[in-house]
């Protein structure tokens, strides 16, 4: 990695994408005819690779993608975008797919079958060792909790920063938030973490020591045990697509707190590369480069 960029280190899933568009999404049982189809490398895992790469970081991508032309196709991907890919494990079978329907408003559903990522337990020694020279750790949800939890111990232990994307929602063993310094979370998550019927930062501070939680067209908040309190509004622009927007914010947020940047502004620029994202369609390909999300920043126009 360059030694003068800020170092980030994904450990994450890998998939393919198969993305359909359509007028509006079908409701249970129904069959809607599409506008348009398309196949794009995904995963959140290295979604956000790509994302803190195109943001302007050294990107390490750890995890695990199928034997088949999938599997070929996301390395590919990931290679093209400048993620350092050295230690992607390749597993005998099928990569993770993701089946994402879009309606032209930009809304979707997914659905997720893991495939390879399934297969990404424990952490090598040469992975520990990634981890432990790196800026910043960002991980997610879509791996084996074993693997979530070793890598951000290997991070506590080298003296490398995490975030933890709490996506998807499930439940945050003791032992991870124990090494988790700031989480990132939408509503859904932050509720599904809490148990209560609307997201409570306090009570989210009682498990972590930094929050944020992402709001979609209404920007962010911002929460730290010292007390702060940020209500950090989004940018305004035509939506075509919010597939990828929340792994461009997470990627563009490790990337600007591996730069030294106080989180408030960190933030701030990462919704730019949210607001950025979702101009496209697609989700790897709909990523934000620098110059993108420094222009979006620049520009000021916020809700």
């Amino acid at each position: 990695m360059n030694a003068s960029l800020p170092r980030i280190v994904v450990a994450g899933s890998a998939n393919m994408d198969l993305v359909g568009l359509a007028e509006r999404l079908p409701r249970p049982g129904e069959t809607v005819l599409g506008d348009d189809f398309m196949m794009t490398p995904g995963g959140k895992g290295a979604n956000q690779a790509i994302a803190a790469a195109r943001a302007g970081g050294a990107c390490s991508f750890l995890g695990a993608i199928g034997s088949d032309a999938f599997g070929v196709t996301i390395k590919a991907r990931l290679n093209a975008s400048g993620v350092d890919t050295a230690n992607v494990r390749t597993s005998y079978g099928p990569s993770g797919v993701a089946v994402i329907m879009v309606d032209r408003a930009g809304e979707n559903t997914i659905m997720v079958s893991p495939g390879a990522n399934n297969t990404f337990a424990g952490l090598s020694a040469a992975e520990e060792a990634v981890i432990a020279v790196g800026d910043v750790l960002l991980c997610q949800q879509e791996i084996p909790v074993d693997t979530v939890i070793a890598a951000n111990r290997a991070a506590r232990e080298g003296g490398t920063r995490t975030i933890l994307n709490a996506a998807p929602a499930r439940e945050l063993p003791p032992e991870l938030l124990a090494v988790v310094d700031l989480l990132v979370v939408n509503e859904g998550e932050a509720t599904a973490i809490t148990g209560t019927e609307e997201p409570d930062l306090d009570a989210l501070l009682e498990l972590v020591p930094r929050v944020v939680l992402t709001l979609g067209g209404k920007g962010s908040r911002y929460a730290d045990r010292d007390g702060a309190r940020e209500q950090i509004p989004a940018y305004q622009v035509a939506a075509v697509d919010t597939t990828a927007a929340g792994d461009a914010f997470t990627g563009a947020l490790a990337v600007a707190w591996g730069e030294g940047r106080d989180l408030s502004e960190a933030i701030r620029w990462a919704n730019a590369a949210g607001a950025a994202c979702v101009r496209k369609v697609g989700a790897s390909n709909s990523l934000p480069a620098r110059a993108d999300i420094d222009a979006l920043y620049a520009r000021g126009t916020t809700a």
